[in-house]
């Protein structure tokens, strides 16, 4: 074993050589020391480097499973509104503007945040295709929010039952398919019934998991 400090760097560690009246084997206590210092900063740099990349970690699973959680709730949303529409008798006011108000908490830029933070990961079935072009996915998170906001103030205005200015008109399309064109013009939004507006905020969650869903 060769020793690497300045004193001793190419001789055995037995071999006794007389260096200003010392042996090379005897040691100040400060030269001992400075290898156990040197131990001590490493072990706790390690450790700190440890600790930060487990915190990363810990942080990403967090954000995901959040948006998770939020994705459930936003679907159990627009089931609940799905349900009014397929039975009007059913329709509550109250019930349909916090499932609306529910989506629109969740839309726009919570929602483009979440997946800003963290896109791809474990158990998730994000695509990578969101780095590569949030301004649409950022779109698409605030065309959710304005479908909702519209809707919750249809049950707003609506109180008691489900009138039939809420459901389709004619000549409102059910949708454009997974691709089909977003709302250019928000104030269309006053004219256009509550069911179309509806549609068109499934049009825009379709058209999102088209885009940046993996399969």
């Amino acid at each position: 074993m060769l020793f690497q400090d300045r004193e001793s760097a190419t001789f055995p560690a037995n071999t006794c050589l007389p260096i200003m009246g010392t042996n090379v084997t005897e040691r100040s206590p400060r030269e001992t020391r400075r290898p156990a210092g040197l131990v001590a900063a490493l072990t706790s740099a390690i450790a700190v480097a440890v600790i930060g990349t487990a915190a990363i970690g810990t942080a990403s699973e967090d954000v995901v499973a959040e948006r998770q959680n939020d994705m459930k709730l936003i679907a159990a949303s627009a089931k609940t509104m799905a349900e009014m529409f397929k039975s009007p008798g059913t329709y509550a006011s109250a019930a349909f503007r916090q499932a609306a108000q529910s989506i629109s908490t969740r839309a726009d830029r919570r929602l483009a945040d979440h997946f800003s933070k963290v896109t791809v990961s474990e158990g998730s079935k994000a695509a990578e295709t969101i780095a590569g072009d949030p301004e649409r996915f950022a779109a698409l998170a605030k065309d959710l929010k304005t479908y909702a906001d519209a809707l919750a103030v249809a049950a707003e205005s609506h109180p008691g039952e489900m009138t039939d200015d809420m459901r389709m008109k004619q000549g409102e399309a059910m949708g454009g398919g997974p691709l089909g064109t977003r709302l250019r013009d928000e104030t269309q939004l006053s004219k256009m019934s509550a069911e179309h507006a509806f549609h068109l905020m499934l049009q825009t969650c379709t058209t999102c998991h088209a885009r940046f869903r993996k399969e």
